[in-house]
């Protein structure tokens, strides 16, 4: 600065001392079939999402996670309520429709069958198959009734144009399921390969069923605008409504029937053993032809993203690990615990040869002595062998050609079963004959007979105790080789070929959920990519760690005490004595006896745990969030489950067993989760206090981590 007074002067602005936190923020998460409201039919709603966000907003929350809400109404019966399962990857569910909002004349006879089903629709947990027949058929009346206004509006003829595409084989399909009471379309007669031509001819206005696949187009009409107003909504108060991207499709579904080639119909998809299952999963999607999608730059997923993000401004890619390589089982198997990863680089026969091991037949073909046979069936062992045995060398046995397969097992016990000859309980038998079919050491190629891949933990198999040592040694280590070592570049290349093209389809924010046997390459390529990861307390992906630490977690996660796939926090609690004593001692570090029950001090301690942690996102399940308040954990815990990976046949149909709207006037519990996530600073900003409420996606950011608060549990012993 120029003094004429004296000499010269000089003001020094530096801003090298300041340091701001990185953006944080909290949320809730809850199926869309959980929502309770006094508006809904006996299930949850897409404008039920509007009071969702009201209580989110009074409770500090920046978002509202849901699971997948496509449609898939594969089966037409409960076992449709599996919402990863998907009939079509465009199309949203007609349970979520709320009939009250198909049209401002709904005549009076109408609205006293909607006030009739809501009564009786108004359950502990979801009846899917009454809810459904309910809807559709409540719909319907109101289709036939204003089917020309709508049909002819403007606003439905711009729908229809932007998403024809997928909407006509969509309502078709739907029709040819329902006209042969099946989606199996190898039943289908001429209709079972999917021509551009002939769903013209049936979706025409000409065709005899033009109404049926109108009706088809209306229902998804609205779905649509119903979801758009909420999501809109949640946009206009800064509310992020996160979707979830499951990571498979249906066999018998829209996307394989239009796109069988996108597929490796003659395979599923699974996990291997983990936290979940130690025997495996089997989710029965067929794999993806990832070298076909490559063709046209991945337009089928492309599509899928772009559809998602006129709703949703962040989104969960279910089993992440599916992109670097996908647990692979053969269409006939129905566990999930002899499969190969794909891709992957087998070990070769020269290989296996090179090490001193020739018999290949006895390492990849089910290892079944009498003896095996005699502990397991008892007395029932010679009925076993003579119905599905054949003994191929002295009290050495094979599967018979008509139940050598987990499926032939399964159909074959059945016909037993009819026929009264079984000594034991289906269920018993089935799952000892498996455990035969699956004691194998070495898993042939079923497209390259001299490739092998290691039977995952195959040490545990007495097939492998009873090889010699020296063949025990080197299998051993292909295994360790097999499953930790080889595979990482192949792994790397391949999610860094298909991940950047989901993540370049929109602007969501990408979330991975990254748990289960994780290869090492994961981390690293998803900080590369700028994904944010999952972390559970209960699943530490840190080996030696019973228990997270989300005071170490780092900024690009996603940290929560549970999720929809495992018990609630209650739950949990509850379960096991010996392991809530350790995480008293280790966590809440107190030598006390812990509560059997976890009482609301539990709940906060674990909640303040997670609002404080350096994670991007803190996002808890709202069953956990009840548990912040007595009177709200007067459920038996174990009901608040929503899924159990060990069951294929899960029922989902939790509903939360409070309203919404009583929630928005319970003041105590809004002041408390308020109060939590405004001290962690994770408060909900100010309108006008910021301009968005997620940062943009980013690269990992280094951060001082904080040191654990001192959480007292007054009301614990």
């Amino acid at each position: 600065m120029d003094d004429s007074n004296g000499p010269p002067k000089y003001i020094f602005v530096s801003d090298g001392m300041l340091k701001e936190p990185p953006w944080r923020g909290a949320g809730v998460a809850i199926p869309m079939f959980s929502i309770r409201t006094e508006a809904d039919l006996g299930v949850g709603e897409f404008l039920d999402l509007k009071l969702l966000v009201d209580w989110a907003v009074d409770s500090g929350f920046h978002l509202i996670q849901l699971l997948p809400v496509n449609d898939t109404s594969v089966h037409r019966m409960w076992w449709d309520s599996y919402p990863y399962s998907s009939l079509s990857v465009f199309a949203l569910h007609p349970l979520y429709l709320r009939v009250q909002a198909l049209s401002s004349n709904i005549p009076e006879e109408v609205k006293q069958e909607i006030l009739k089903a809501k009564d009786k629709l108004d359950g502990k947990d979801v009846d899917y198959e009454a809810t459904m027949a309910t809807k559709l058929s409540i719909a319907k009346k109101i289709f036939y009734l204003e089917k020309d206004l709508i049909l002819n509006s403007t606003a439905f003829q711009k729908f229809f144009s932007e998403n024809e595409d997928w909407l006509k084989p969509y309502a078709a399909f739907c029709f040819l399921r329902d006209f042969f009471e099946t989606s199996d379309r190898s039943e289908w007669g001429r209709f079972s390969l999917y021509s551009k031509d002939k769903l013209d001819k049936l979706v025409s206005k000409d065709s005899t069923h033009y109404d049926i696949i109108c009706f088809h187009y209306y229902i998804q009409y609205h779905l649509h605008l119903q979801l758009l107003e909420a999501a809109e909504y949640a946009r206009k108060n800064r509310v992020v409504l996160k979707g979830d991207l499951p990571i498979g499709v249906d066999r018998n579904s829209v996307d394989t029937w239009v796109y069988p080639n996108l597929f490796r119909m003659n395979t599923s998809t699974g996990a291997p053993p983990d936290y979940f299952d130690k025997n495996g999963q089997n989710w029965g999607f067929p794999t993806y032809n990832w070298e076909e999608m490559s063709k046209d730059n991945y337009a089928w997923w492309r599509a899928r993203l772009s559809q998602m993000a006129k709703y949703f401004t962040a989104y969960r890619i279910d089993h992440i690990l599916g992109f670097f390589r996908i647990w692979e089982l053969p269409e006939h198997a129905m566990t999930g615990l002899v499969g190969k990863f794909r891709p992957s680089i087998p070990l070769s026969q020269e290989e296996i040869e090179r090490e001193g091991i020739w018999d290949f037949d006895r390492l990849s073909r089910p290892y079944i002595r009498q003896k095996f046979l005699q502990d397991k069936f008892g007395t029932s062992w010679t009925f076993i062998a003579s119905n599905f045995l054949n003994e191929y060398q002295k009290q050495r046995y094979e599967f018979k050609e008509d139940c050598n397969t987990e499926k032939k097992i399964a159909s074959k016990l059945r016909s037993c079963a009819e026929g009264s000859l079984l000594s034991e309980s289906e269920d018993k038998i089935r799952l000892d004959l498996f455990a035969l079919l699956q004691n194998i050491v070495l898993i042939r190629d079923p497209e390259d007979a001299k490739k092998f891949y290691p039977r995952f933990n195959l040490e545990d198999t007495s097939s492998f105790k009873d090889l010699d040592d020296h063949s025990k040694n080197v299998l051993k280590r292909l295994y360790y080789d097999y499953y930790f070592h080889r595979q990482e570049d192949l792994w790397r290349h391949n999610a860094l070929k298909t991940l950047p093209v989901l993540l370049n389809s929109s602007d969501m924010l990408a979330c991975g959920e990254d748990l289960g046997l994780i290869p090492s390459c994961v981390h690293p390529v998803m900080q590369e990519l700028g994904l944010i990861g999952l972390r559970i307390q209960r699943m530490p992906s840190e080996p030696g760690l019973e228990f997270g630490i989300p005071s170490q977690y780092g900024y690009m996660t996603v940290c929560a005490p549970s999720c929809h796939d495992c018990s609630t926090m209650r739950a949990w609690w509850e379960e096991d004595e010996e392991r809530r004593r350790r995480f008293f001692k280790t966590v809440v570090r107190s030598d006390e006896l812990p509560p059997s029950q976890c009482v609301p001090e539990v709940a906060e301690f674990i909640i303040q745990q997670h609002v404080e942690a350096p994670s991007m996102w803190a996002i808890f399940p709202l069953q956990d969030l009840l548990a912040l308040k007595k009177e709200y954990t007067t459920r038996p815990a174990a009901e608040e489950t929503i899924n159990d990976p060990t069951n294929p046949k899960h029922y989902w149909r939790y509903r939360v067993h409070v309203t919404l709207e009583s929630l928005l006037k319970d003041k105590e519990l809004k002041t408390t989760i308020g109060e939590l996530v405004h001290c962690s600073g994770r408060a909900y900003p100010l309108v006008g206090e910021t301009e968005a409420v997620i940062p943009e996606k980013q690269h990992a950011t280094a951060i001082h981590e904080k040191s654990p608060s001192a959480v007292q549990l007054n009301g614990a012993p």
